[in-house]
């Protein structure tokens, strides 16, 4: 799984956990329903500048977003190489 797609289920797995739909994600974001959708389906490359928007949208500091172990796996992987 890359990047990408990692990013997108973390959002996606963050807004079912707070019962919200793309539409109330995108309108607390201010950000397009359709680009939700295309983030969390790992479809487009979002800036750190969009995931802030998302995850203060979310409730949850940039910290939170990425303490995830699939991140943290990544990161091991990386250090070994």
């Amino acid at each position: 799984m890359d990047v990408k797609e990692k990013i997108g289920q973390r959002i996606k797995e963050l807004r079912e956990a707070s019962s919200m739909s793309q539409k109330d994600l995108s309108y607390a974001a201010d950000l397009d329903r359709s680009y939700i959708a295309s983030v969390e389906n790992g479809q487009r490359n979002i800036s750190i500048v969009n995931i802030e928007k998302i995850a203060t949208a979310l409730g949850v500091t940039l910290k939170e977003f990425f303490n995830d172990g699939e991140f943290d796996n990544a990161a091991k992987r990386s250090k070994r190489n």
